[in-house]
């Protein structure tokens, strides 16, 4: 059994991919550019039964947003966009990318934790507005679940990450032609790697590019509010992420460290 090469992320669950299985070299590729493995997000996060406290999941938190930026750094072809485009690209598919990172570590999504880092019971909500509030939470751990429950693998997950991070949809692109090429060639080579790895299974191409539309029901400033506002005060999450972006790892919180 090859031992994985540093950075790669953790195959868990036992994901098919050694050996004599089907991995295409731009999934490879895509696996690689993940800037550690699952493990180093922290224990509790493979004990989806574990309640975290609240520093615990803003860190995590943090740990899946800077794994994010870093992974699309360290792609194939998304270093050779201009940097405005690379910018526009993680700027709209950053909460999407979280999701994703979220189901894929098994985040544990308990409410009281998550509303207590939202600081409600610091700074109390009208009646409305928790309400809204519990129902945009209710959104996000919905479309967690429905990815773990369709047991998707390392390489699933970094497909449907750059199909997501690949979008036209995306203000300002210099070249949105090439930006849909790219998103074309990551949903073929997911295609094509569902085809050979799960034969008996002809639905699951569909039903992986079906949960991709609900990933933007998770609003961006919930996941802001939820994780985000106790770590990094009133700095734009956009902010943050073209600052990560440009200063790669040498990045640092505006007030914690990452280790």
């Amino acid at each position: 059994m090859q031992h994985p090469v540093p950075g790669q992320y953790a195959l868990a669950n036992g994901d098919p991919l050694n050996g004599h299985s089907y991995l295409s070299g731009y999934i490879s590729l895509l696996l690689r550019a993940e800037p550690y493995p699952t493990s180093r997000y922290g224990s509790q996060c493979m004990q989806p039964n574990n309640i975290m406290g609240i520093e615990n999941i803003c860190e995590l938190a943090a740990r899946l947003l800077f794994s994010a930026v870093e992974w699309a750094r360290n792609i194939p072809f998304f270093p050779e966009l201009q940097v405005g485009d690379q910018v526009a690209l993680l700027r709209l598919a950053w909460s999407e990318l979280f999701v994703l990172n979220a189901a894929q570590c098994a985040m544990p999504l308990h409410v009281a934790p998550l509303l207590a880092a939202a600081g409600l019971h610091a700074s109390p909500m009208s009646a409305d507005r928790v309400v809204a509030f519990m129902d945009h939470i209710r959104i996000f751990q919905e479309q967690v679940e429905k990815l773990k429950s369709l047991h998707v693998d390392s390489a699933e997950y970094s497909c449907l990450k750059a199909i997501v991070l690949f979008t036209s949809d995306a203000c300002g692109l210099s070249d949105t032609a090439h930006v849909e090429g790219l998103q074309e060639k990551s949903q073929c080579a997911l295609e094509e790697y569902v085809r050979a790895q799960y034969p008996g299974q002809p639905s699951r191409f569909g039903r992986l590019l079906l949960r991709l539309p609900s990933l933007r029901s998770v609003s961006s400033s919930v996941i802001e509010q939820l994780f985000f506002v106790r770590l990094v005060g009133k700095t734009p999450i956009e902010t943050l992420i073209r600052d990560m972006l440009l200063s790669g790892s040498s990045f640092s919180w505006p007030y914690m460290s990452i280790q």
